[in-house]
């Protein structure tokens, strides 16, 4: 599958609309960018093994790593990357909800979720 920049981004915010207030209400200082591809340093940087690829990285402080000494920081940003999500899924319903899962996941690393904590809101 392959969607144009533009439909891309309009099922990004469906999937965005999809999230439970319970971990929405919390994205007030989390902005969401997409971008084609990770790259290869990335990749790398991440130790993703050959043959896989990133859908989706927090890039930010978690809010357990800060201080309330800290000064305040610029938004912390949810990078999903568009063609690994497209080549993964086969429907624009199918790829909504890896969005959504993507970015739940991702928030879940800001806020210092564990896997339980998924679990019971189904993301597990």
């Amino acid at each position: 599958m392959k969607l144009g920049e533009m439909e891309f981004d309009r099922i990004v915010n469906l999937a965005l609309e999809r999230i439970p207030p319970e971990i929405k209400d919390r994205m007030a200082n989390i902005v969401i960018s997409v971008q084609r591809r990770p790259s290869p340093e990335l990749i790398e940087d991440m130790g993703v093994p050959p043959g896989e690829t990133l859908f989706g990285i927090f890039d930010g402080v978690p809010l357990s790593d800060r201080s309330v000494m800290d000064p305040p920081l610029y938004p912390d940003t949810i990078l999903i990357f568009q063609e690994p999500l497209e080549e993964a899924c086969g429907s624009p319903e199918e790829l909504e909800e890896e969005i959504e899962i993507t970015v739940v996941h991702e928030v879940a690393h800001y806020l210092g979720m564990d896997e339980q904590e998924l679990e019971a809101l189904g993301y597990a």
